[in-house]
């Protein structure tokens, strides 16, 4: 049985990804109510709001489902709590130190991941007890490895370094693209992206239709002296690449920032001056479709590129 359907048990070695303003209940629900694992994205969360949405979600689904919490998180120790006394069951941690909160996690019978992007922290959280890591390269949207790695070479590097199951992310929205991170040798797929345009996810319909009429090269990673992140194109993102070019430093860059733009754009839907953070995927996907159906599609074609492949080199597997 594939490692990550046997631990999370879930049919589809298929994980969404925590985004923050896009994967609120209804998404997650949606997602292993199809057979894969649903995550709610706590980083766009305050406690009392994530708490209803897990609620909500225990309510949509009796499949599993999980909480992705960016450990960087101003209120992080109340939004541990609040997912300790809902009783979650697999947690995603991210841009962050794994090591103090997994021990916590770990006593409390929860299962739990860890997004990396180098083989230096895939060893710290392996090290640090955690059941899989998430391997993200430099395609994905949102925040980003400072080594630009790709998923191409990121995902071998880091199955060969470490002893536990490892989760592909970056640049994956599609079954041939899962096919060729299950080739490199992962486990299982996180994909962002392809659900930030699912029906269900909280993302404003705005962000959505400029995600699906995007173009190759209309994202780019910006803000490296902050935390990278991967954007759409539009006046908020020039104006930083401007800046940055101008040799702005961290202050400038932190007060160019300001509050919730990331919320004044994917969840209020200012396509201008908010930040929009979509992966170089987005110049693929075309059309708003149900998480069911976006997994379907997904599976189906893997299942159909494994069996050509199968029937052109004429092997069994």
């Amino acid at each position: 049985m594939n490692p990550i359907c046997k631990l999370f048990n879930i049919k589809y070695p298929i994980i969404q990804a925590g985004m923050v303003w896009c994967s609120g209940w209804k998404l997650a629900s949606a997602v292993s109510n199809a057979g894969g694992l649903g995550i709610i994205g706590a980083g766009s969360m305050y406690p009392e709001v994530l708490r209803k949405h897990i609620q909500k979600c225990k309510h949509a689904t009796d499949k599993p489902f999980g909480v992705n919490i960016p450990l960087l998180y101003p209120n992080i120790q109340e939004i541990i709590n609040v997912v300790l006394e809902e009783g979650v069951k697999i947690v995603f941690s991210s841009a962050g130190n794994p090591t103090t909160w997994t021990k916590i996690f770990k006593e409390k019978g929860i299962t739990v991941v860890h997004v990396i992007a180098n083989t230096k922290f895939a060893l710290k959280a392996q090290e640090a007890g955690v059941d899989a890591v998430v391997a993200e390269g430099f395609e994905a949207g949102g925040h980003n490895g400072r080594e630009e790695t790709t998923t191409l070479c990121l995902i071998p590097m880091i199955k060969a370094a470490i002893n536990i199951p490892v989760i592909a992310a970056g640049g994956i929205g599609s079954g041939k693209s899962m096919l060729a991170a299950i080739a490199l040798g992962a486990d299982a797929v996180q994909i962002g992206s392809a659900f930030a345009v699912a029906e269900e996810s909280s993302a404003h319909p705005s962000f959505k239709n400029k995600i699906i009429s995007s173009a190759e090269g209309d994202t780019k990673l910006a803000m490296k002296k902050l935390v990278p992140v991967r954007l759409l194109k539009n006046e908020f993102a020039d104006s930083i690449a401007q800046a940055e070019a101008a040799g702005a430093d961290r202050t400038e860059l932190l007060e160019l920032l300001g509050r919730a733009r990331a919320k004044l754009g994917m969840f209020e839907g200012d396509m201008e001056n908010g930040e929009l953070e979509i992966g170089q995927v987005s110049a693929m996907l075309n059309k708003i479709k149900p998480a069911r159906e976006i997994l379907q599609e997904i599976w189906q074609e893997y299942l159909s590129g494994l069996k050509s492949f199968r029937d052109l080199y004429d092997v069994t597997i």
